[in-house]
């Protein structure tokens, strides 16, 4: 097994420099930034990886100012997702007190619970995979489901609760009519309008 993954990590390092981001994830990126919303990144992918995905991107990642979790932060204590820590992790990046555990552990009768609940829900994620969708909801946030991107978080100005994806076509294939849970499914980022989500809309 170690030499697999040895071997595996030795194919990627060689490609990392060749991945392109897909349509629509730079534009979205930048406009959040212009309109200053707060993002992170929440992946399962390790650190070491991500920095080399990255690094070949800044035109998009620097845009996060560091604002990232990766599956290996000591923090999560090995609990990636669909357990809802990675995202509540990087609400807290972004300066939001979100509690601890899953939404439906919070107490909605006291009035802490409900500030919690309704703090998380002003979250949005962006997601690829099942799991994600499944930790997205899981921290009271919505999600989209969305096909082969970094996950973007933000807190929109109407404090609305989505979910979007834009799954992969082979899932997809596997599943055809599934969301998930999802509140949205997109076919691509291309397809993402800001202002159906409380925010911004791209410049006409």
């Amino acid at each position: 097994m170690d030499e697999f993954i040895a071997e595996r990590r030795a194919c990627q390092d060689t490609l990392w420099s060749t991945c392109h981001p897909l349509p629509g994830v730079r534009k979205l990126v930048e406009h959040l930034a212009k309109h200053k919303i707060p993002m992170a990144v929440a992946t399962g992918s390790i650190s070491r990886n991500y920095k080399l995905k990255a690094a070949h991107h800044p035109e998009i990642f620097d845009h996060f100012k560091n604002r990232a979790i990766c599956g290996d932060d000591p923090r999560l204590k090995g609990c990636g997702k669909p357990r809802p820590d990675i995202f509540l992790l990087a609400a807290e990046l972004l300066g939001r007190n979100v509690g601890e555990g899953d939404v439906s552990s919070l107490d909605t009768e006291g009035k802490e619970g409900r500030a919690l609940i309704e703090e998380r829900s002003r979250g949005l994620v962006l997601e690829d995979s099942i799991n994600g969708l499944e930790a997205g909801q899981r921290a009271g946030m919505k999600s989209e489901w969305a096909l082969r991107i970094a996950i973007v978080q933000h807190v929109d100005h109407f404090g609305r609760e989505t979910a979007i994806w834009v799954p992969d076509e082979r899932l997809r294939a596997l599943a055809p009519g599934k969301t998930f849970g999802a509140d949205c499914v997109l076919e691509s980022l291309e397809q993402f309008r800001p202002e159906e989500w409380g925010l911004p809309p791209y410049d006409s």
